[in-house]
């Protein structure tokens, strides 16, 4: 697999709203592998791949669309105290227990600036125990640039992106990193393609890498809006909580038994008859598979599934150990089997 595209991906900095270095990377990765390419007016990235063969008694392609999103939890600063320290709002959803003591990048127009995020008060040293029991609020935690504050306010804005700053890392047959959610996405939108080759597929081919998915399915909905899919794919994460201190009944997938049939959550719920489909052929063809559901929670199948007139809609998604986090974990496995499958159905479509 392709493991330094997957790297370039999640290491590259893009929140929701500022997705276009993400944006640029995948423009570079994917020449030659669409027809016709894109920028709607949010900033997702639409790309077009026709029909290469006409469908029987003469119908029109039906369009398959594959939605992928592009940002990543992160925050905007918010305020710049006279010291130089930053204050951020975030940009998806944080469980503040994992932020202490973070090393991030904010990423300007002139460049990026490592930092570090910790929360407000006193140290261990001088805390009382009460305070130490206190989980702050991410409004509460800081970020310390190591500047003055006449440096900061000349090189930071109100807005400015700010993001983890971890390099994804190989462990065992684990692949550990900030952001899978969800550039696997974006890595599998482009790696389904790759796989179909010169395969004579009758289906016109659409994958969306949108934006704002994580404030909203913001782009999601305005993509689906424009295509006006038949068949509409959600490509994202999904939770691996087969750990120790989770119920079995709420472990939702296991690492390594294949990529996720995505049948249900908070937003929407998928198309019976193309669950089916999907089941039949990942048996068909030994792709190793689990059905999924959640009890909350959404993603960009949802936004297909009710743009305009309504789509068939189901979710491929790989299951995510400590999710949202900087130690998001996948399986190679399951990603690979997630490549498998989407491409094997666009072949056959």
């Amino acid at each position: 697999m392709n493991i330094d595209l997957l790297r370039r991906l999640c290491e590259t900095p893009g929140v929701p709203g500022h997705e276009h270095r993400v944006r640029d990377l995948i423009l570079k990765e994917i020449e030659g592998l669409f027809d016709e390419v894109t920028v709607d007016p949010m900033g997702s990235l639409l790309c077009k791949r026709d029909a290469r063969k006409s469908p029987k008694k003469g119908a029109d392609p039906k369009k398959v669309m594959l939605l992928c999103h592009m940002d990543e939890i992160g925050f905007l600063v918010s305020h710049i105290t006279d010291k130089g320290f930053l204050y951020v709002q975030p940009v998806g959803g944080f469980d503040a227990r994992n932020l202490f003591s973070r090393r991030v990048l904010v990423s300007t127009d002139d460049g990026d600036f490592k930092g570090v995020m910790n929360p407000g008060g006193r140290p261990i040293h001088i805390s009382s125990p009460e305070e130490r029991k206190k989980i702050p609020e991410p409004a509460e935690f800081i970020i310390d640039l190591g500047m003055t504050g006449e440096d900061a306010k000349q090189k930071i804005r109100i807005g400015d992106m700010v993001t983890m700053d971890e390099p994804l890392i190989e462990v065992g047959s684990k692949i550990v990193s900030k952001a899978l959610d969800n550039r696997i996405a974006c890595w599998l939108g482009i790696e389904a393609i790759r796989a179909l080759g010169k395969a004579k597929h009758t289906c016109e081919i659409h994958v969306a890498f949108t934006c704002q998915e994580e404030v909203g399915l913001r782009g999601a909905r305005t993509a689906a809006y424009a295509i006006k899919p038949d068949i509409g794919f959600g490509v994202d994460t999904t939770l691996a909580c087969d750990t120790p201190g989770v119920p079995e009944q709420d472990r939702t997938t296991v690492q390594g038994e294949g990529f996720g049939l995505h049948v249900k959550d908070g937003s929407f719920i998928a198309d019976r008859d193309l669950v089916k489909e999907l089941e039949a052929l990942a048996i068909a063809e030994k792709i190793p598979f689990q059905r999924t559901m959640l009890r909350s929670g959404g993603q960009d199948g949802a936004a297909a599934q009710q743009a305009a007139a309504g789509a068939k809609a189901v979710g491929i998604v790989v299951g995510t150990r400590y999710i949202h986090t900087v130690t998001e974990m996948i399986s190679s496995k399951d990603l690979v089997a997630a490549r498998d499958i989407l491409a094997a159905y666009l072949k056959q479509a």
